[in-house]
């Protein structure tokens, strides 16, 4: 962008074409106008027609949709972030259920059970957990989508004023149209894409503050039109504005956000447009009264919301990974049943006799007899399908968002901000994060920076080793408009520019108040500058405590007081700053006459423009190298003196653009501005300190430890070698990105790498990005709520995110992987112990369960002790964590849930089902017990057995868990009793057909010695491995506890005696579990010792049960030997040990 300026206001050259009609007529001219537009769609692509003031032409043509199906050109102004309307939720939940195959295949056996011939066991079995799976993730999803309908609801109910019938009129921004002519007021939001028509400011500028897009709270100015602004000024009226008829032609809506072309064409003239013209919806009015301006984007058309990407369905990867194994299960099931089927088959045709009956009962055929029998297997063996899984793994989901939600370190208290997880369905993927991409300003800085030290004519001032706090402040009362705003020291400095004794640091702090686009504004008599960045301010800042204050700005001048002295400085070009360039220019006549270009930039921009043989340049470049040692952000600076018939020469240059098409004059300027920026002189270098928030530094040496890769959204070069690159690296810096390229970063990651993806940022600009990451945190500040709407999780500050990820991410990631290991242990080890009768029941599909226990067994027997497990269960505290954040490495390895944990599970979960048929089995063989007391021993066997799994999973324990495990127990007992009375067996004989039988078998010892053979069979594993790891370790035990202690050695925390420890957990103080869980209240042991061996300390790992190995690689990696607490610390444990020993 360019604005340049002759000596009188009469002779100033606009940014505008004119194009000139003539004494036409109205038609004549209406046809000129066509041919314009024609040519101008044709060479540009301007295809946005927007009439000011005609809401009844631009209505007609606006979008209009029903379901899939939509019509019309220009959008609506309003958000909608929801997914479903009153018409589509049903259909729409239903579908997104039944993407998951248990869900499918639980319907089918639903209405296979409406079949009487081939049921086997009661259509309420599957019916009823059908119906809750569904209700449950139906409501929970309900429950977000209002949430995000009533966020949308605030967001387009906000008022605003519209030029209504020739008169303004306060409208809902929903209500808003394309081409309407809003008045803004100061303070308020912008509420659609504006073509900024005039303001109450001196030339129609206007501020705005851009926090909700880049997170940057410093102020831009955008300036209308001359055209607009001296025609609507002139006579500031409601009738001038409805009067006005401009038709503007641009590009159609894309999410280029500091790009625009277009054309506005009113009274005869065609007036080119750019970004500075334009003011973008979610920006703040700042220090003007009023703005006016014509809609040209509106609601989904609007840059922003072109930047915030698409909504997209976010599943973790260990649902991704349980939905494969229930497929396999699914065809595992499906063989086995056909296997079965033949077996039946085979059987019939040999006419054998089963004394057991038959579900099945077909006369001869044995072909239609196997056909039968293979549904009736399919629905017997349908409990394997884990339906109850996915309610319990919502409810957790649940849970784990309410403990970030709870998390009192987590919480904000200087703006009442605290932690949210706004997506409840990705709290294990926290555990597994590999790649961190960062946006930095905002995000990791304060966006408060400091002129610390400068090099002017190769010497250096001040020093940025001292903290800026420390940093002694120089004497500058001799200066009115210092405001201690410096943190440098540099006396030196002073008495030279005071001294007037180098020229050289006078041109350079001239440059410095001249160089820049800040606005000056007197608050309370006091001068404040508001800067499009916050490196202007800090520089102009600078300028001004040392003497060179820069005071105020019009069109054609800018004015300074050097030294106390007022000079004036005629402003003929400015050259703006762009990603491209990496510099900016300004062209000033002197007051003497003379005519210099002052210029800063990149230094590796500027150091090639500079003239050959420069002074100073072998110190600057040495200081620039120094500078960069101390992370300064650096500025080169430069002067030339221009010749007057240089001057004359651009200025026509500058000219002939203006008539050029878009495109020929971007390559005419730029050629141009390459030519004005040469042969420089260098005069110094700048370095200022972009001060990082509260812990950024911890938190990101932290997660490197933890295994995290970072990446500073900062242009990469895409593709797999970037990535090859960028693997080998800690941290990687991508600069000048714009949202669309961070989003393009955040897929390149996902493309070459299995790795789950975290982006994090604050501004409007990382929402595509947050979006497209596996796991979108947004920061919530002040720079506005664009980032956090669209993000799962957010956050107050950066450093919070050493706690979700490190605590909260690492927890879940292993009550999850433990959880879903041990629901498909238990699930599919009941589930298998029928097929192992069907070899003896003459493959008739016969259940062996009673039909309530099948019901209740997942529902409630079972389901206590593991959910308690998995909201409770610690391995290591809070503290531990964050102490050891080495331990995060497991879930970035999936050390705890991958295919090869899982088909160890479903081993150790057939040898199971093996001992839990068998056993009895062989002790009831041709004993006078029948089928139904053998039955209820296998019940009573699968329950202990499983029970006893999850008390040795378990390492924290509650009071809550050890009420699980007891009234699980109690809970079945009493259920049997009840539902083999003999009362309901006389009122429903067919669902009630055990009657008695429990009476029976609880009083027979023979049941009860079974049941503890096959309970201590089963679980013999287990319990093996974990004898396995005590006595392996017994020597080392020994070692550690005889030598002295010193500070190489490993010490134990654990105190014997005390079966009470603080835990921290991650959740704020309150009454009931929230409470329960800070307090640490603990009814176990949960023991910890430490090794510094290696120079640094690892927590305790108890060895997991058989299919729950997971620690051991890391204790290996701990180099050095973890000791064990004696036996008699161990309580029930050792208890345990003593009993399995004597077996």
């Amino acid at each position: 962008m360019v604005h340049f300026y002759r000596a009188t206001v009469e002779n100033v050259l606009t940014f505008s074409v004119t194009v000139w009609y003539g004494n036409t007529t109205a038609l004549e001219r209406k046809e000129l106008e066509r041919e314009v537009r024609t040519a101008s769609k044709i060479t540009g692509r301007l295809t946005w027609e927007v009439r000011a003031n005609s809401r009844h032409y631009h209505k007609h043509k606006q979008k209009k949709s029903f379901l899939c199906f939509s019509r019309g050109r220009y959008a609506d102004n309003m958000v909608r972030s929801y997914k479903y309307s009153p018409l589509t939720f049903l259909p729409l939940t239903l579908f997104e259920q039944f993407q998951r195959m248990a869900n499918v295949f639980f319907l089918l056996i639903l209405v296979m059970q409406t079949v009487p011939t081939i049921t086997s066991i009661p259509w309420y079995v599957n019916a009823i957990p059908l119906a809750i799976v569904l209700s449950v993730r139906g409501l929970k999803d309900l429950s977000n989508d209002l949430a995000r309908r009533h966020s949308d609801s605030q967001i387009n109910s906000r008022p605003c004023d519209v030029l209504i019938s020739q008169s303004f009129s306060t409208v809902q921004w929903k209500d808003l149209c394309v081409g309407d002519v809003l008045r803004i007021h100061k303070g308020q939001i912008i509420p659609a894409d504006l073509l900024l028509l005039c303001s109450s400011e001196p030339h129609s500028l206007c501020y705005l503050e851009t926090a909700d897009i880049d997170g940057e709270t410093n102020l831009k100015y955008h300036q209308a039109l001359a055209a607009t602004h001296n025609a609507l000024t002139s006579e500031p009226s409601e009738e001038t504005l409805a009067a006005f008829d401009g038709i503007v032609l641009c590009e159609e809506p894309n999410n280029r956000l500091y790009t625009f072309k277009g054309e506005l064409h009113w009274r005869g003239e065609c007036l080119l447009l750019d970004h500075e013209h334009i003011l973008l919806r979610g920006t703040v009015l700042r220090n003007t009264e009023i703005a006016y301006g014509m809609a040209i984007y509106t609601g989904a058309d609007s840059k922003i919301l072109r930047n915030c990407g698409k909504m997209r369905m976010k599943t973790a990867r260990t649902e991704k990974v349980l939905n494969r194994v229930v497929i396999v299960i699914l065809l595992s099931l499906m063989v086995v049943s056909l296997l079965l089927a033949i077996g039946c088959g085979v059987f019939t045709s040999w006419g054998l006799q089963v004394e057991v009956l038959s579900s099945v009962i077909v006369d001869s055929n044995p072909i239609y007899t196997a056909f039968l029998t293979f549904w009736s297997y399919i629905i017997l063996f349908s409990p394997s399908m884990p339906m109850a899984l996915y309610i319990v793994f919502e409810v957790l989901h649940v849970v784990y968002s309410l403990y970030i939600d709870w998390d009192i370190e987590m919480y904000w208290d200087q703006t009442d901000t605290p932690a949210q997880a706004r997506n409840t369905s990705l709290n294990e993927e926290l555990g597994q994060v590999e790649y961190l991409l960062s946006d930095k300003t905002g995000t990791l800085t304060q966006n408060r920076l400091l002129f610390r030290q400068c090099c002017i004519a190769g010497e250096i001032y001040g020093d940025a080793s001292i903290n800026a706090e420390e940093t002694e402040l120089m004497d500058l009362s001799w200066n009115p408009f210092s405001c201690g705003g410096l943190f440098m020291s540099a006396p030196r400095l002073v008495e030279r520019l005071r001294g007037q004794q180098c020229p050289v640091t006078r041109q350079f702090f001239t440059a410095l108040a001249l160089c820049h686009t800040v606005m000056t504004e007197w608050r309370k008599e006091v001068l404040v500058y508001q800067a499009a960045s916050p490196d202007e301010e800090a520089l102009v800042g600078a300028a001004r405590e040392l003497g060179w204050v820069f005071l105020s700005r019009r069109r054609d001048c800018m004015i300074l007081s050097e030294l106390g002295v007022t000079r004036q400085y005629q402003l003929l070009a400015l050259l703006d700053f762009t990603s491209q360039r990496r510099r900016m220019s300004v062209l000033v006549r002197e007051p003497d006459g003379g005519l210099k270009l002052y210029c800063k930039g990149a230094d590796m921009v500027i150091l090639e423009r500079v003239q050959k043989d420069c002074p100073y340049q072998q110190s600057t470049e040495r200081a620039l190298e120094c500078f960069a040692r101390t992370c300064l952000r650096t500025l080169c600076v430069a002067v030339r003196s221009v010749t007057e018939a240089s001057w004359e020469q651009w200025s026509e240059t500058l000219a002939r653009s203006a008539r050029m098409t878009t495109r020929d004059r971007d390559n005419l300027l730029e050629e141009l501005y390459d030519d004005m920026e040469r042969e420089l002189q260098l005069l110094g270098v700048t370095a200022i300190e972009d001060r990082l928030q509260m812990g950024v530094s911890e938190t990101v040496a932290m997660l490197r430890r933890a295994g995290l890769k970072a990446e500073f959204d900062k242009r990469p070069e895409w593709g797999s070698t970037f990535m090859d690159l960028a693997g080998q690296c800690q941290s990687v810096l991508c600069c000048r990105v714009t949202p669309g390229q961070k989003a393009d970063i955040v897929t390149l990651v996902r493309k070459h790498t299995r790795s789950i993806t975290m982006a994090i940022g604050d501004g409007a600009n990382d929402v595509n990005m947050i979006k497209t990451a596996h796991i979108g945190v947004g920061l919530a500040g002040v720079e506005g709520g664009q980032a956090v709407q669209n993000a799962d999780f957010s956050l107050a500050q950066f450093r919070f995110l050493q706690r979700l990820l490190l605590v909260h991410g690492r927890w879940s990631y292993r009550r999850i992987s433990f959880f879903l290991r041990y629901f498909l242990y238990k699930t599919c080890g009941f589930a298998i112990v029928p097929l192992w009768f069907a070899f003896f029941s003459g493959f008739s599909a016969q259940s062996l369960y009673e039909s309530w226990f099948i019901s209740l067994y997942t529902a409630l027997y079972t389901t206590l002790p593991i959910q308690c497990f998995a909201c409770f269960e610690q391995d290591v505290s809070a503290e531990g964590s964050l102490k050891w954040p080495e331990l995060y490495k497991v879930g970035q390895r999936q050390e705890l849930f991958n295919p090869l944990v899982l088909s160890g599970t479903l081993v150790y979960t057939v040898y199971t089902s093996l001992v839990l048929f068998f056993i009895p089995f062989g002790v009831f063989y041709n004993s006078e017990l029948d089928y139904q007391t053998m039955a209820v021993t296998m019940s009573m066997a699968t329950l202990f057995t499983v029970t006893t799994e999850v008390t040795l999973l378990t390492r924290y324990w509650t009071k809550f868990n050890a009420a699980a495990v007891c009234v699980s127990v109690v809970i079945f007992f009493i259920f049997s009793r009840i539902t083999h009375s003999f009362f309901l067996f006389q009122l429903l004989p067919t669902a009630y057909y055990f009657p008695g039988v429990s009476d029976m078998a609880f009083i027979n010892p023979v049941v009860w010695l079974t049941v503890l053979l096959t309970t201590c069979t089963a679980v013999l594993p287990s319990m093996t491995v974990y004898a396995l790891n005590i006595i392996l370790t017994h020597h080392d035990k020994h070692k550690v506890h005889s030598t002295s202690r010193h500070p190489g050695e490993m010490r134990s925390n654990f105190r014997r005696g005390n079966s009470r420890r603080r835990s921290s957990y991650a959740i704020s103080q309150g009454h009931g579990p929230p409470h329960l869980v800070t307090s640490g209240t603990s009814i176990g042991l949960n023991e910890r010792v430490t090794t510094t061996s290696c120079g640094s300390s690892l927590p305790l790992l108890h060895s997991e049960p058989l299919y729950y190995a997971g620690y051991r690689s890391l204790l290996l990696t701990a180099g050095g030997t973890v000791a064990l607490p004696a036996l008699a610390d161990w309580g029930w444990r050792g208890v345990l040990l003593l009993l399995l020993l004597l077996l």
